[in-house]
């Protein structure tokens, strides 16, 4: 009995500001989509939002941030926040809306695996010298941007889309180039912080998996490249899954 009583007297589990602002983000933008909130009008107040979720001016404000972002609001400064169109979702599109959340990006992430997986394996059989010169540039130029402090987002996206090129077939670079730097999930997540690593020892973690799957193309072994890039993506996933538990 008095087990019991702890119990239903314990308090309930802290709720993290990061977990609030997803919670709102995910609300607001599954509204947006299904047309409860239609384009051009007006989301509720910053004080409704605080209400109806229990949160602070400061978390529905980085909430409302990360659909302005996202290209599914607009804020008019001093009006309020307005919805915006969105794009027809019977046409294939990946944009900037959806990447608005953690499960958006590891959603992207599946169709990444599903891609580039072959498309590391159709490189080890096809590569050319200039292939893989381009490819050690992008490596190179990757390494210099973590020794700078910087993100090094461009050269990581370089990189897969060189993998691309290499495949010597246009549509998987077309597909690449059509996809951009919103693919590299920490454009839109802070993947270091998810990942429990300071940027520099995970962006050194990264390049070193974009080493083992050059390895493998250089080489010629097409199961290798596909087993590497599998395993690169997929420890993204991994990382971002992770940290929505925590």
């Amino acid at each position: 009995m008095l087990v019991n009583t702890v119990v239903a007297n314990a308090p309930a589990p802290l709720r993290r500001p990061r977990g609030l602002v997803t919670e709102i983000v995910e609300s607001l933008a599954a509204s947006i989509r299904a047309g409860d909130i239609k384009p051009g009008e007006k989301l509720p107040t910053e004080a409704a939002i605080m209400t109806r979720f229990d949160v602070s001016r400061t978390v529905v404000r980085e909430a409302l941030s990360k659909l302005q972002a996202s290209n599914l609001v607009a804020t008019r400064h001093g009006i309020g926040t307005f919805a915006l169109a969105q794009v027809d979702p019977k046409t294939f599109h990946i944009s900037a809306v959806d990447f608005a959340t953690v499960n958006d990006v590891i959603s992207v992430l599946e169709l990444r695996i599903s891609l580039e997986t072959e498309a590391a394996g159709l490189a080890a059989q096809r590569r050319t010298p200039e292939n893989l010169t381009t490819l050690q540039q992008a490596l190179d130029t990757f390494e210099d941007a973590v020794k700078n402090n910087s993100e090094a987002v461009p050269s990581d996206f370089q990189f897969h889309l060189e993998i691309a090129k290499a495949t010597g077939n246009r549509h998987f670079a077309d597909l690449m180039t059509y996809l951009g730097e919103n693919i590299i999930p920490r454009t839109r997540v802070n993947t270091p912080a998810r990942a429990q690593q300071d940027r520099a020892s995970y962006l050194r973690r990264v390049n070193t998996e974009h080493q083992n799957i050059l390895a493998a193309i250089r080489s010629q072994d097409a199961d290798a490249a596909r087993a590497a890039m599998r395993l690169h993506l997929s420890n993204s996933q991994e990382r971002l899954r992770k940290s929505q538990a925590t």
